[in-house]
């Protein structure tokens, strides 16, 4: 099955036209190819969250920098009270206008899944395109997106590597017909001006191995039962949160409805939280007691962010409990 093939099997598990899906290397690969497409005006305006993921706000910066544009964050209150305090934090942000919002569907140090159909509209009402990072979402989350573009998402990036369990080294790029007017690939290529879907298809020589593996990787997905594998995850989640948490005398960092798969907790340590700090005890944690999880410096604070797999049991997070606990 050849890699176009393949990205029409991969449209049809994220609710797609084959037509509007390309692969890319990763999402930060589909994020910058929208961002250095575009054609930018000094002054014009980008919101993106203060907590979105560093790499794609580098990619913002760097626009900015290079075209002399605007970068403003929504602030977004960590610990969260609820979803509807993310929806405040960017109606309060495009109050302003922009010529661009960049809106993360799970939140990749926080964990958190944002209500992005709401936060889309809100976008769409006040005339904003949008770009969702969707880099954790295939996989973890049901996704249908062509329903979200009916609500007014232009763009929207994701990774197989993650929760679709493909090898690392494969995302996707979802444009619009709108969306597609003038996007190009990061490389541009052989096949430059012939539209979307041949730019995409040839950045130049590269290792297709990768995205040849999607289709096993959503095969072995659906022998799970998609939404059972799904349902799963979050309830794993869920148990090891309680478990964690009850140990360490902690609460998590938003409402347990907020979080999918993974799930954010204060780790229970009198230490300023620091990217140093959060380093350090990510070191400890996997030479001390062979734990692997990633730990965040956040408003001050150090967070842990673990996840939930199939292959994981509760004797997995009961060990992590026993650390501090």
């Amino acid at each position: 099955m050849s890699c176009r093939r393949r990205c029409g099997r991969l449209a049809g598990f994220v609710g797609a036209v084959p037509q509007r899906l390309t692969f890319v290397d990763n999402a930060t690969a589909g994020a910058n190819a929208v961002l250095r497409s575009l054609r930018w005006r000094a002054g014009e305006r980008i919101v993106i969250a203060d907590h979105a993921y560093p790499g794609v706000k580098n990619a913002v910066r760097f626009v900015a920098e290079r075209f002399g544009l605007e970068l403003v964050e929504a602030r977004v209150p960590w610990p969260l009270p609820g979803p509807e305090a993310l929806v405040e934090a960017f109606a309060a942000t495009l109050a302003g206008g922009a010529r661009l919002a960049i809106v993360d569907h799970v939140f990749a140090p926080l964990a958190v899944v944002s209500p992005i159909e709401e936060i889309v509209r809100l976008c769409r009402a006040r005339g904003v395109p949008v770009l969702v990072d969707g880099a954790h979402a295939p996989g973890m989350l049901p996704l249908e997106l062509d329903a979200l573009a009916e609500q007014g998402m232009d763009w929207y990036v994701g990774n197989c590597h993650k929760w679709l369990c493909a090898p690392k080294g494969c995302g996707f790029l979802y444009a619009t017909p709108a969306g597609q007017r003038d996007l190009h690939p990061t490389v541009v290529s052989n096949f430059y001006g012939e539209g979307y879907e041949q730019e995409f298809a040839w950045p130049g020589t590269h290792d297709p191995s990768a995205r040849l593996a999607v289709t096993a990787a959503l095969e072995f997905i659906e022998a799970l039962d998609v939404d059972c594998y799904q349902s799963e995850l979050v309830g794993q989640a869920r148990a090891a949160a309680d478990i964690v948490a009850d140990a360490w005398r902690v609460a998590p960092g938003a409402p347990l409805g907020m979080y999918a798969a993974m799930v954010t907790l204060p780790l229970p340590v009198e230490e300023a939280g620091t990217e140093e700090a959060a380093r350090r005890w990510r070191k400890r944690l996997l030479d001390e007691h062979r734990i692997e999880v990633p730990l965040f410096a956040v408003n001050g604070r150090l967070w842990l962010r673990f996840s939930a797999q199939v292959y994981n049991d509760l004797s997995d997070y009961e060990a992590l409990a026993r650390v501090f606990g």
